[in-house]
């Protein structure tokens, strides 16, 4: 090619760069971006997050520190760390800011303790507190917080935890820009992935979601089979850890979560049949293993993160 032929033709590429795109293009080339997109240089679909419970003896500004420094994309505190926080003087928008300038953000907030008592009274009399919640978690930058059932009694009304939920959702996201998901846990009332996406799906709600717990939908013994039957766009934050063979599952505690990968849950399966729902939200990393506390802090972020990534890697997604 002779240089005036290369003139033209870089000066023709150069015009067409600067084209403005049309509406469509521009919307396919981010659908593409967004459908393509990986985290943790390319390893993993999902940005990993550390359940700040993890790492439970450090301080809040500690925690996120250590996320950081181990290579995490999100960090998960819980409402009790951000009131502390703020008891001490510390103001949650800086800390959100300082949060985002080291390079991670803030997916979910746990969460909304006695959110779904069942009376109207007890109800009305919970929201000075779940608004205040709401209000830590909006101000620190968090997208979600997590609605927990824990005081709905052990035979609650089905009914009744559903129309509760959907004020929740509409106060969390009219008042506080932020979106309430149901969380399940064995030792509470709703126990089950089944039975908390059966409150989800009756709250005929467009931004009604649900938290999976890998650990809680094993020893709840609701099984995984469940999480084929979803749509990712109904998951607002996948929570993983392992179980260990022993104690048997009915005598399981939270404290007996282990590192994933080292335990019997079959996770890369999981994983698997998470990447087919569609879900593009975080993988958070959540274990209470009083041994992990006696550890350097780091080094257990550290390795729940590599461990993480080994099971990514083993289940091929």
């Amino acid at each position: 090619m002779n240089r005036r032929k290369f003139v033209n033709l870089s000066a023709l590429v150069g015009a067409v760069s600067v084209l403005p795109l049309s509406p469509l293009v521009a919307a396919n080339l981010e659908l593409a971006d967004k459908k393509d997109k990986r985290y943790q240089k390319g390893a993993s679909p999902w940005p990993i997050c550390l359940d700040t419970a993890t790492i439970r003896p450090a301080s809040l500004k500690d925690k996120v520190k250590i996320a950081a420094k181990a290579g995490y994309d999100a960090i998960e505190p819980w409402e009790g760390e951000l009131k502390e926080f703020e008891a001490t003087g510390g103001n949650l928008k800086d800390l959100g800011k300082e949060i985002r300038d080291l390079g991670l953000f803030v997916p979910s907030v746990i969460g909304l303790w006695n959110a779904l008592p069942p009376t109207r009274e007890l109800f009305d009399a919970s929201l000075k507190d779940t608004r205040n919640r709401m209000r830590m978690a909006s101000d620190l930058g968090a997208k979600h917080i997590q609605t927990i059932p824990d005081t709905a009694g052990a035979n609650y009304n089905h009914r009744w935890v559903v129309d509760r939920y959907r004020e929740i959702i509409d106060i969390g996201l009219k008042e506080y820009n932020i979106s309430p998901a149901l969380v399940f846990v064995k030792y509470q009332p709703v126990k089950t992935l089944g039975q908390a996406m059966g409150i989800v799906m009756d709250t005929n709600h467009p931004k009604a979601l649900v938290i999976p717990d890998t650990y809680h939908m094993y020893i709840s013994e609701g099984g995984f089979e469940g999480l084929k039957m979803i749509n990712g766009d109904a998951i607002a934050i996948f929570q993983f850890s392992d179980a260990p063979a022993s104690p048997a599952v009915g005598d399981l505690q939270d404290k007996d979560r282990v590192y994933p990968g080292d335990g019997i849950l079959p996770l890369p399966q999981i994983l698997k049949d998470l990447k087919a729902t569609g879900f593009k939200g975080c993988v958070s990393l959540e274990l209470y293993n009083p041994e992990y506390y006696k550890q350097d802090l780091q080094m257990v972020a550290v390795t729940g993160l590599r461990k993480t990534l080994e099971v990514i890697k083993k289940a091929g997604v």
